[in-house]
């Protein structure tokens, strides 16, 4: 069995040959990126029941297939995947909430497959929305900020990867976590 350090470096190894265009390379990629996929987005499903795999698995599946898509995109290494991966699972996860918020409201029937419908509680729509717009604003006085929170919470990386992302030590990502976390508990505790 590989070492965390080992399959690191394979995990990058794969993804520079993946942005050079060697489509062989994503395949092998998938099996040493999935478990760690199903993790962050257990991770981000976590409010939800526990046990229910159909929540995790489709929102493992519908980030990766947003993953494969990128083109000319140059990964960096593992933890820079994962930040972007982090990024995608958001994304999706805000597009369904406001879905569940625009039905909520009376907006237009859509059809939604089964693993779309059990994503997002109707509860944790609004939450998440909320979070989105109060990361919005963050990112328009400090984006750095704003990326530490995504990468931490949505991401789940560690002080050390967020550190290798955003070039920055990893004091500084301590700080700059210390004092988002702050902002946004006021921004969210004022909201409502």
């Amino acid at each position: 069995m590989d070492t965390p350090w080992v399959s690191q470096q394979r995990v990058t190894e794969l993804l520079t040959r993946w942005s050079n265009g060697d489509d062989a390379a994503l395949a092998e990629l998938t099996p040493l990126v999935y478990e760690e996929l199903r993790r962050l987005a257990h991770r981000q499903m976590g409010a939800e029941r526990p046990n229910h795999t159909l929540q995790t698995t489709a929102l493992v599946n519908e980030a990766y297939l947003r993953l494969a898509d990128q083109t000319n995109l140059r990964w960096q290494n593992r933890a820079h995947f994962f930040a972007v991966a982090a990024r995608a699972m958001r994304r999706i996860l805000v597009s369904y909430a406001r879905s569940q918020r625009s039905q909520k409201r009376g907006g237009g029937a859509l059809k939604v497959d089964l693993d779309e419908a059990a994503l997002v509680s109707p509860e944790e729509s609004q939450e998440i929305v909320d979070l989105h717009e109060a990361l919005e604003t963050l990112a328009t006085l400090d984006s750095r900020k704003a990326q530490v929170v995504e990468l931490k919470y949505f991401g789940g990386l560690n002080y050390d990867e967020m550190a290798a992302v955003l070039k920055i030590s990893p004091v500084t990502v301590r700080r700059d976590w210390r004092f988002a976390k702050a902002w946004l508990y006021t921004q969210l505790h004022n909201a409502s």
